[in-house]
């Protein structure tokens, strides 16, 4: 774990007690720290075992306390814990910026933050294989793997990459990333801002916090130019032409003209034009890294991809099958929608806005819908005054086994729902999971 002088002798209080809640107060603990800890789940605080003092945050004095550790699943704009932190003076933070407090005790080291609406899991996972391949010390952690508290030190030279979401910037405020990364900002979580200007806001902070001279990565995503970002240091647009970082060159056209490339074919799993976006976000971060086209071009072609984004799942019968749990809103459905042809669409489930506006330039390649969950009805009412095939399916096994029926060799059957999952499933996963399981019964 990552455990820090810095915290010695100090007191924090910590509320939720999830895989990051649980991370935070062992290294709070490991570095000398008085730790105070919260969970609302009887059984998430037995699991402490007596090792700290258990308390509600919200029910005890927080005066001398140096933090209030929150989950990011913590609605600041809406629980009584930001106010009384506010009121007893004491900052409300999370794991990332205990991990940036940490930096100046750990081996030399770079940081690389990503964010975005969507893409952020895509392009991390991507940036930690590209560095890697040129055989560099890494990790990544943020908003995917293991917390990056319980997770060991790099050694010197080495470089964590970061997915953080909204949330987790709002958590931190000393988080200065060599390399910074937007890639788009689309209407979301709406719900925890003052509108979509105080969750763009939220995003442009990762620059904010940077140092003179530090690398700033902007995609030409959705949202992007409209915002007022004014990075310190080294700017990159990627995504429309070339730019220099330095003496080296960065490919940032989704052309991929650059002879040390080769054709986004031949990446298997970065298909459609969303990942051309991610991938030109990744090579301006690499090539800022110091690594070389011929190992960010390995990286490229060798990237396995991840679980519940545009995963490959089965090929039967000539039949693709792909799994896009991941995508839960109709922006992130979009790229999936544009990267097959004749698709059989399976689309719905907890829906996060009443429309599918972002998909509908993309029908053209929807031989047939297949609507399940909460939005099924709403869905499939969109989908056929655009003049689509759409069958009420309701469960994602009925769905699968109808879209199977229908498909031929050669064609693909997408489960990209546009949708949260939480009206049928626990989480994305298991719905992508569930999808895994019905196409292995065909």
């Amino acid at each position: 774990m990552i455990a820090s002088a810095v915290f010695a002798r100090k007191r924090y209080a910590v509320l939720g007690l999830a895989r990051s809640g649980l991370a935070t107060v062992a290294a709070l603990k490991a570095s000398g720290a008085d730790v105070t800890a919260w969970d609302e789940r009887e059984d998430a605080r037995a699991a402490l075992g007596g090792s700290v003092t258990i308390a509600d945050p919200l029910a005890i004095d927080l005066a001398g306390f140096d933090g209030v550790v929150v989950s990011p699943g913590v609605p600041l704009n809406r629980h009584p814990i930001a106010a009384k932190a506010r009121d007893a003076g004491v900052p409300v933070i999370g794991d990332i910026e205990l991990f940036a407090q940490a930096r100046a005790g750990l081996p030399a080291h770079k940081v690389v933050g990503i964010t975005g609406t969507n893409g952020k899991s895509t392009t991390t996972a991507l940036i930690h294989h590209i560095v890697k391949t040129a055989g560099l010390p890494t990790t990544m952690g943020g908003n995917i793997g293991l917390p990056i508290l319980a997770q060991d030190p790099l050694a010197a030279g080495g470089v964590y990459v970061l997915e953080l979401s909204s949330y987790q910037i709002d958590l931190t405020h000393s988080l200065d990333c060599e390399v910074a990364v937007l890639l788009n900002v689309t209407p979301d979580h709406l719900d925890r801002y003052d509108g979509f200007e105080g969750y763009a806001a939220s995003k442009e902070r990762l620059f904010a916090m940077q140092s003179e001279g530090h690398v700033a990565v902007l995609s030409d995503g959705p949202g992007i130019r409209e915002l007022d970002v004014r990075p310190t240091g080294m700017f990159v647009r990627a995504g429309t032409e070339r730019e220099d970082i330095g003496a080296a060159v960065v490919m940032g056209d989704a052309s991929w003209d650059h002879e040390s490339f080769a054709d986004q074919k031949d990446w298997p799993s970065l298909q459609g034009p969303h990942n051309a976006e991610n991938a030109a976000c990744a090579i301006a971060v690499c090539r800022s890294l110091g690594i070389s086209l011929a190992t960010i071009a390995e990286g490229l072609a060798t990237y396995p991809g991840l679980p519940h984004r545009m995963e490959r799942v089965a090929t039967k019968n000539g039949v693709l099958y792909v799994n896009d749990s991941k995508a839960t809103n109709p922006t992130s459905t979009a790229p999936a929608l544009a990267a097959f042809p004749d698709i059989y669409w399976i689309v719905g489930g907890m829906r996060k806005s009443d429309d599918l506006d972002a998909c509908l330039p993309y029908l053209n390649n929807v031989r047939a819908a297949y609507t399940i969950g909460d939005a099924t009805d709403l869905f499939a009412d969109i989908l056929r005054d655009a003049g689509k095939i759409v069958t009420h399916s309701w469960t994602l096994e009925r769905a699968v086994r109808a879209a199977a029926l229908a498909a031929r060799p050669g064609e693909t059957v997408l489960l990209s729902p546009a949708c949260a999952s939480f009206d049928q499933f626990t989480d994305y996963e298991a719905r992508g999971e569930a999808f895994r399981v019905a196409v292995e019964a065909l």
